[in-house]
């Protein structure tokens, strides 16, 4: 297993250690509530330092990532960041991904640790465009500082004025004392905050200021365990579990990040699905009765005929109630539909609601 450059840091803290994607990633410290409601109420900071980076530069950058990608990245301009996700050639999704406009010939794809090589051989498949591509994924540090709390404790340790970057937007600074920081007004859980990418060797320093910087407000760090309930909780997709190499962008309801105003791998068969319509799609459910979603349970209809899968399912920290999300058969994908839920033998009836749960 391979460790970051916090990992140390973790176990001084009692973390609970599991492998993750390669690396040895702390799952929880004081216990997936607390970290939870912590995010939600105050700040917290999660080591996502396992997470993938490449730089691609050169005048046909952008060229290169339009192919690979479905959202249209001619939209971006510098400082502006893009939520969007690579069709493989079978109608499913390589991966889902940020791609970040540094200049006009450079951007910074982030990717998911788990597929940092599969990503980086399908894009490099693509290059035809004699595009330098450049893995900085063993090099950098990314710390996700998130909360209602964050801006408030992050500011403290810059003279960039984070309140006025916006939401999918990130700039460049020196932030306690490195410099050249990237600032990002990203994030996975819902709760506001920023995304720090510093290089390892200043990772220890920046984790430690954010924390003195953090000390009034009660800031925890937080573990990957907590980063799952709280993803959940919004309707996101994790990778691995929501989709995969077999679910379609439009199924996963990502629709609005495929834009078929440009031809990309798979653009001509992803638009024909569009135009007949998908089978199935992903929706969010709310348990109506006690027990808790697994991935991979059985969803079926009133007459136990099975109409689909679960794929994440948590009871859910701030809602105190079972969520969960999965592909359902399309006639039962509206808001309001009755499901159930195979748990163990029995079947637990639900109801299809809207994201994010509420």
């Amino acid at each position: 297993m391979k460790a970051t450059a916090l990992t140390h840091k973790h176990i001084e803290l009692g973390a609970k250690i599991v492998p993750f994607a390669g690396y040895d990633m702390p799952v929880q410290y004081e216990g997936v509530n607390i970290e939870h409601e912590v995010v939600r109420t105050g700040v917290g900071v999660f080591d996502v330092s396992h997470m993938g980076e490449f730089l691609l530069k050169g005048e046909n950058a952008l060229a290169l990532i339009q192919k690979v990608t479905t959202n249209d990245a001619s939209k971006l301009y510098d400082g502006r960041a893009q939520y969007t996700c690579m069709p493989n050639n079978d109608g499913g999704i390589v991966d889902d991904l940020l791609v970040y406009r540094i200049s006009e010939l450079e951007y910074l794809l982030v990717v998911n640790a788990s597929n940092i090589k599969k990503d980086w051989d399908w894009i490099s498949s693509h290059n035809t465009f004699g595009v330098e591509m450049i893995d900085i994924s063993d090099s950098m540090s990314l710390l996700a500082v998130q909360g209602p709390k964050a801006t408030e404790t992050l500011q403290k340790l810059t003279d960039v004025n984070l309140s006025e970057v916006k939401y999918y937007h990130f700039t460049k600074g020196v932030f306690a004392g490195v410099d050249n920081v990237i600032l990002s007004a990203t994030g996975y859980t819902g709760s506001g905050g920023f995304e720090l990418y510093v290089p390892n060797e200043v990772a220890e320093k920046v984790w430690d200021a954010v924390f003195e910087a953090g000390a009034e407000f009660n800031i925890k760090p937080i573990g990957l365990a907590a980063r799952d309930t709280l993803r959940l909780e919004m309707g996101f997709c994790l990778y691995g579990n929501d989709i995969n190499d077999t679910t379609s962008p439009l199924e996963a309801g990502l629709g609005w990040i495929t834009k078929f105003t440009k031809d990309f791998v798979n653009s001509e068969n992803l638009k024909a699905q569009k135009e007949a319509g998908v089978k199935r799609k992903l929706v969010g459910f709310e348990l109506l009765e006690r027990g808790i979603p697994r991935h991979d349970y059985i969803i079926v209809d009133k007459d136990d005929k099975e109409i689909g899968i679960v794929t994440s399912g948590t009871m859910a920290p701030s809602l105190k109630k079972p969520i969960g999300m999965g592909y359902v058969l399309k006639e039962f994908a509206t808001e309001g539909s009755e499901i159930f839920i195979k748990v163990r033998k029995k079947n637990i009836p639900a109801k299809v609601v809207k994201f994010p749960f509420k």
